[in-house]
């Protein structure tokens, strides 16, 4: 039996999806309708904090590993919650179909909170750049595995034309080495294998000690406890990016306490 590869799935999809949302607005309507946003918030600058780990604390309802997580999901108060209990930005899931997230829940966050919003998706071109930053976003994923080396420069390019931050992630070596001929200032390490959606913590240990120390680094996937935390702080990453955790917890600020040593 051939082994299931949810990555495959999810973009087969998302391209169906990206289809029809240009249908519903056109990206000449989407530019157009971008004049006179407010700013977007800056999402490097508030996660880079010398001598401290910053949380890119995570809004998803739902994982393909997982299916359903949260059952009593509202993003805006999630948000709230996450801000109060020290956050120093936050990212939403926007994927329909797996994740059952929604692009409308940027701005719904965005109006309870004062923290930058990460949009995390599968970003494959253009378009979905456009319709990040009119949908409030204030920096977006790229996901490297998936995009070209002049592909996830082509989008950097527009990201940083709308003010957007650019999160780009890798999952090993060669990854890695595709974008750090690119000079992207924002790494994430994702210790999740998106084909098989297998975790490995090893993932970080051993791609960080690569990464030129003038790069921001936030770690992804699989960090459950403060431990966990402890070891990236160490480590000198600079942010950790944490969802299934939390979204499993009854009561979520007290989570956050726990596994981030607060």
């Amino acid at each position: 039996m051939t082994k299931r590869d949810v990555l495959k799935e999810i973009v087969q999809k998302k391209k169906e999806r990206i289809l029809l949302a240009k249908q519903s607005l056109p990206e000449e309507d989407l530019k157009q309708r971008m004049e006179g946003l407010p700013p977007p918030r800056p999402f490097i600058q508030a996660i880079n904090k010398p001598r401290q780990i910053s949380l890119v604390a995570e809004i998803k309802k739902a994982s393909p590993s997982r299916g359903v997580i949260r059952e009593n999901f509202n993003p805006p108060e999630i948000a709230r919650v996450y801000e109060e209990a020290g956050a120093s930005a936050l990212s939403v899931l926007t994927e329909e179909d797996y994740f059952a997230g929604n692009i409308s829940y940027i701005n719904e966050v965005k109006g309870s909170v004062k923290l930058p919003v990460l949009r995390k998706d599968f970003i494959l071109e253009p378009y979905q750049v456009y319709e990040s930053r009119f949908f409030g976003a204030d920096a977006i994923l790229l996901i490297a595995d998936l995009l070209s080396v002049e592909k996830i420069s082509e989008l950097m390019g527009i990201a940083e034309s709308l003010g957007l931050g650019v999160l780009v992630e890798v999952h090993t070596e060669k990854e890695l080495k595709k974008v750090l001929n690119l000079k992207v200032p924002l790494i994430g390490i994702n210790n999740r294998d998106l084909h098989s959606l297998e975790v490995d913590f090893n993932t970080t240990q051993k791609l960080f000690p690569l990464i030129p120390k003038d790069k921001t680094v936030v770690v992804e996937s699989g960090i459950k406890k403060y431990q966990d935390v402890l070891f990236l702080k160490i480590l000198g990453v600079s942010a950790v990016l944490i969802g299934e955790a939390f979204m499993e917890a009854g009561d979520i600020k007290t989570k956050v306490e726990e596994i981030m040593g607060w």
